[in-house]
C-alpha cells in the first residue's frame, strides 16, 4: 500500500471518529458507546463475566466492572452468582436493558440507512465486510 492510501485512510478514520462522536452527543436514548457495546454483546451472546468482557473489549477489568455496575444501577443488567465461586458472577441483560438497547439500535440503524440510502447494496456489503476486517485486525495484532 502506498503512502497516499495510508494517509487517506488515516484522515478518513479521523473524520469518521469526529463525526460519529458528534452524532452520538445528540443521541437518542440513555446509552453511551460503552453501554451500547456491553449491552449488545450480552444480548447477542448471553450472560458473561467481567473478565471475559474485559478481554473481548481489550479493557481493564476495573473499567468494565464500573461500566457494568452503572448499567446494573440503571436496571439494564443483573448479576447471576456463580454457584462454584461465591465471589464470581456473570451479567445478564434485563427486559428494560433489552428495550433500551433495541430503541438505541433502531435509532442508529435509521441514521445509517439514511446516510447510505444512495449506495448500491453491493457497496454496502463490501463496506461492512471491510469494516469488520479492519476491526478484526486490532484483535489479531
Amino acid at each position: 500500500m502506498n503512502d497516499n492510501a495510508l494517509e487517506m485512510i488515516e484522515l478518513e478514520l479521523a473524520i469518521l471518529l469526529r463525526r460519529t462522536t458528534s452524532a452520538t452527543s445528540k443521541k437518542s436514548g440513555n446509552l453511551d458507546r460503552a453501554a451500547y457495546l456491553l449491552l449488545r454483546r450480552i444480548a447477542m451472546k448471553g450472560a458473561v463475566g467481567v473478565k471475559v468482557l474485559a478481554g473481548e473489549f481489550q479493557l481493564d477489568i476495573s473499567t468494565v466492572s464500573r461500566q457494568a455496575a452503572a448499567l446494573e444501577q440503571k436496571g439494564y443488567l443483573y448479576k447471576i452468582p456463580d454457584p462454584l465461586d461465591g465471589r464470581a458472577y456473570t451479567f445478564q441483560i434485563t427486559e428494560l436493558g433489552q428495550t433500551e438497547l433495541h430503541d438505541h439500535m433502531k435509532s442508529r440503524l435509521e441514521r445509517i440507512t439514511e446516510l447510505l440510502q444512495d449506495w448500491p447494496e453491493e457497496e454496502r456489503q463490501v463496506f461492512g465486510k471491510l469494516l469488520r476486517k479492519f476491526n478484526q485486525s486490532f484483535l489479531d495484532r
